[in-house]
């Protein structure tokens, strides 16, 4: 059965010439790490942020055969550096919140990779330090970082390396003090 035509009328329509259609505009892209301002026009801050992340990337997947995160080896590196850190001067060091610092030891503590010895004069006061078990692993995450450094450092010479290592670390101190 077919429907009756509308009875009502409609207003008369334009006729307009017919629109040609514009290919999509493509979204703009930014270009690769080391072009324009991913590279040496690049503010300085961004530049590092970005070595930075690229940096940590490379080590998470370096890490991954240890089963350490990149957190963990930074706290088991710093305890090695210096034993005896309580929990908040491990979260200092290893430029971590002393809420993960906390999972953190309790994991490597779990894993038997730290144990804790109360501080002698303020006996709530954890000291953490690294076990056999938390030397050997350590050593084997450490031989990925330094494939990676490797990496890092190719082309430099040794002047290069210190004179980077002396401007990295002075912005560090200057930008803490701030």
């Amino acid at each position: 059965m077919r429907k009756k035509a509308s009875t009502t009328s409609r207003a008369p329509t334009t006729s307009r010439p017919p629109r040609k259609s514009k290919p999509p505009a493509r979204p703009a892209r930014p270009p690769s790490p080391g072009k324009g301002k991913r590279g040496e026009d690049g503010y300085l801050a961004y530049l590092l942020r970005q070595a930075q992340a690229a940096a940590r990337l490379s080590l998470d997947r370096a890490l991954t055969s240890t089963g350490l995160t990149h957190p963990q080896f930074v706290v088991l590196t710093m305890l090695k550096a210096y034993p005896g850190l309580s929990g908040a001067d491990l979260a200092r060091v290893a430029l971590l919140t002393p809420q993960t610092v906390n999972v953190i030891i309790g994991n490597l503590e779990r894993d038997g990779a730290i144990r804790s010895t109360p501080h002698p004069v303020h006996g709530r006061v954890l000291q953490w330090t690294l076990t056999r078990r938390g030397l050997a692993l350590l050593a084997k995450a450490r031989r990925q970082a330094t494939a990676l450094e490797r990496r890092l450092t190719g082309g430099l010479s040794k002047r290069d390396l210190a004179t980077i290592r002396r401007w990295l670390a002075r912005i560090a101190a200057e930008l803490h003090q701030a």
